[in-house]
């Protein structure tokens, strides 16, 4: 599988020759919204078997093996050239398909009263490449029931793909973090229980195998309690032969504070739960300046240290699946429309905008004037930032990857995972 970039006068068969495939197929793979106006700078993955390699000045077989970790003997082989001849530049070398580590992957869906056709279709197409499915979210209620999201045929989607259902639990109220709602359930032992009680039957119920605690907003006093009330929750799930999970804040040192930081102790949660999920992501968000979701710098300082707090194998890396569409200037106070990394190349094609990339960020982003002579930037995913971070993952020896959310569609991110990574199942 390769990562092709588009480039000035390129076609789809054009392209497609060159790789020894057809459009046909790499249309199909990428789903493209734009097949017959491709733009420049546009990302796709052709789906080949292994990859090609065009060698540049001062390339020895040596030195592209390293690069793709390959000895030089074998790089030559496969090519059947001799292994000491020098290089012709421009020319093209087969790069074999290299082994690929097992890794888990998680995604959250958040259906909104019901669930609409196009979502069920989106977790269908997810599901072969997902370990858990976390349906988001059992909210907690001040009498320590829950209020259930709609699931539809989610579990049968589930148990037909193997893969393991996630019972989401949050402190969600009246569409927000409650500090209030956190505090009252980590200091009252009594609804504790209860609220366990439920937890438990509930997933028992729904045939879920993981209790997945995403609390936030929790007053900064409780951080000791939160670690007591998850060490009982565990205890709790395992007795019952669930695995339990908790979703973190994105943090880089022990001490840093603020309501969504404080109670979150990386060393003391990590020692706890089966798996964390850390949320690397929203830098770039809705109510806030342009600029990418999830830049592969900062991802990497929060996940540097929590390796330091915690084993690399409990933790997936938090991963967006969409994009935001500003209009320029930005102005605090204003909201940035969310979109799919699908309807951002649509975007760019119809507005005839070449797309950029931001290397330091590892992430696409254009600009361009709507019909209202409004700038707008638009910064989303695509092939190459989230290859970006499946290599950070391996760098790091990470469990894997978990997704928020799913409902815009991102094919090339499914092809990736396959191409980088054998899916656990553990359903």
């Amino acid at each position: 599988m390769q990562i092709h970039v588009v480039e000035q006068g390129q076609t789809l068969s054009g392209i497609a020759e060159t790789y020894g495939t057809t459009a046909a197929e790499i249309n199909r793979a990428n789903e493209l919204p734009n097949p017959d106006n491709l733009v420049i700078g546009q990302a796709l993955v052709i789906p080949i078997e292994g990859s090609f390699y065009w060698v540049k000045q001062g390339d020895t077989l040596y030195t592209i093996g390293q690069r793709f970790n390959i000895s030089a003997a074998e790089l030559a082989r496969v090519n059947g050239i001799p292994q000491y001849r020098p290089l012709q530049i421009g020319q093209r070398l087969y790069i074999p398909p290299r082994p690929r580590r097992a890794a888990d992957f998680n995604a959250y869906v958040e259906p909104r009263r019901q669930v609409s056709q196009e979502l069920e279709d989106e977790v269908r197409t997810a599901a072969p490449h997902l370990t858990y499915l976390a349906p988001f979210s059992f909210r907690i209620k001040r009498d320590g029931t829950l209020a259930r999201p709609a699931l539809d045929d989610f579990q049968s989607i589930a148990r037909t793909n193997h893969v393991v259902m996630m019972l989401v639990v949050t402190n969600l109220e009246g569409g927000q973090f409650s500090t209030e709602l956190g505090g009252l359930i980590l200091n009252d032992v009594e609804l504790q229980n209860k609220l366990f009680d439920n937890i438990i039957s509930t997933a028992q119920e729904l045939g879920m195998g993981d209790i997945h605690f995403d609390m936030e907003a929790l007053p900064p006093t409780d951080r000791e309690a939160y670690i007591r009330f998850l060490r009982r929750a565990k205890q709790r799930a395992h007795a019952a032969g669930m695995m339990m999970s908790v979703a973190l804040a994105p943090k880089t040192s022990a001490e840093q504070q603020g309501k969504w930081y404080t109670a979150h102790d990386y060393g003391a949660i990590g020692a706890i739960a089966d798996f964390v999920v850390i949320m690397t992501y929203e830098w770039g968000y809705s109510g806030g300046p342009p600029m990418a979701v999830s830049p592969i710098g900062p991802v990497r300082r929060v996940l540097q240290y929590a390796i330091t707090e915690m084993p690399a194998e409990k933790i997936l890396m938090g991963q967006n699946l969409y994009g935001y569409d500003w209009t320029l200037p930005y102005k605090p106070g204003t909201t940035a429309r969310a979109l799919s990394p699908q309807a951002a190349i649509a975007l760019a094609a119809e507005h005839n905008v070449n797309i950029q990339y931001d290397y330091r960020a590892q992430a696409p982003f254009f600009q361009y004037t709507d019909d209202e002579d409004r700038r707008h930037q638009v910064w989303f995913e695509d092939a190459r930032s989230i290859q970006a971070k499946f290599d950070l993952v391996k760098q790091l020896g990470l469990r894997g990857v978990s997704y928020w959310k799913l409902g815009l569609p991102f094919p090339q991110n499914w092809l990736l995972i396959e191409g980088n990574f054998r899916v656990r199942k553990r359903g």
